[in-house]
């Protein structure tokens, strides 16, 4: 069996392409895939997650997805993980059991939000249940306590956390507590876990700090940008990689200020790659024609080092 490929660098958090009546649109996932690769330099996504509007799907709609991703990303992308997460544990676990049967490169599980574990036990056991589901499938928890009102540290949750979950491979970090994130990297480089930052904004610093890579919805549009941030930091180039954060910084700051979320990101990667990904689902309402002209022009004003 051939080793396992490191999860690392940049993965995309998938937009869910819709229709203009609002249901999936599955015959975009094909130009999105070649987009994604060719243009922006990223092969791992991130399928089913808050960019994608996984908890305001279906369960069929998040397998109809997941069996796209896979089949459109075979020898294209090199990793495709699927959020399984639910409110529903039996419903979690289904989605789980379908990624595993589809050959996904690993599954994630975001902590439920509505009846939220109150303390790390009770949040190891419902990974735990979800997870057994797939028993050969590398498994990732995804922190984002903005959202998920689950603020449990990660430091404290990973403690033992491999003795009850074998396939515990990694956290994806949507937070911007940075002390957590350098505790986690320092206390488990025995283990070889993989932590992947969830804050686009400040990349930077969590590569600083020793984060493998990213995921995030940014890097659907500015990949190629965020991936010569990377290589800059590597060589080391400390002043360059700056130029492309704080570049990277200005443009979201800016959007920020406009009001921007899922559906807004949907609206800048339909003007950046051409490809329509359509409204949001209800209770999200569509990006404003005056956003996306804002948002555009200041994208396009913005001159990245070294003429790119």
């Amino acid at each position: 069996m051939t080793p396992r490929k490191k999860l690392q660098g940049l993965v995309a958090a998938t937009i869910t392409p819709m229709t203009p009546d609002g249901q999936i649109n599955l015959l975009v996932i094909p130009q999105y895939v070649d987009y994604l690769v060719k243009e922006q330099n990223v092969k791992n996504v991130f399928v089913n997650g808050t960019t994608g509007e996984g908890l305001s799907l279906s369960i069929q709609e998040r397998k109809q997805l997941a069996e796209e991703w896979m089949c459109q990303g075979k020898d294209k992308l090199d990793h495709v993980i699927i959020h399984v997460g639910a409110l529903s544990l039996p419903e979690s676990q289904e989605l789980a059991r379908h990624a595993a049967a589809i050959g996904a490169g690993g599954i994630a599980v975001i902590a439920p939000f509505f009846f939220k574990p109150k303390d790390k036990d009770e949040l190891v056991s419902l990974l735990q249940k979800v997870a057994s589901e797939a028993p050969d499938v590398p498994f990732y928890y995804y922190h984002i306590p903005p959202l998920t009102g689950v603020k449990i540290r990660v430091e404290e949750l990973l403690e033992g956390i491999k003795e009850r979950i074998p396939t515990f491979q990694g956290v994806k970090f949507s937070d911007t507590d940075l002390l957590d994130l350098a505790q986690c990297i320092h206390r488990n480089e025995a283990q070889q876990l993989e932590f992947l930052y969830g804050v686009d904004e400040q990349l930077l610093g969590a590569l600083a700090v020793g984060a493998n890579g990213a995921v995030g919805s940014t890097y659907n549009y500015l990949g190629r940008q965020t991936n010569l941030m990377l290589e800059a930091f590597a060589k080391p180039d400390l002043a360059l990689a700056q130029k492309y954060q704080f570049l990277i910084g200005e443009f979201l700051s800016f959007v920020i200020k406009l009001g921007f979320g899922v559906a807004q990101t949907k609206a800048v990667m339909t003007s950046v790659s051409g490809i329509p990904m359509g409204p949001p689902r209800l209770p999200l309402l569509g990006a404003s024609e005056e956003f996306t002209a804002k948002a555009k022009a200041k994208l396009d004003s913005i001159v990245w080092p070294e003429g790119d």
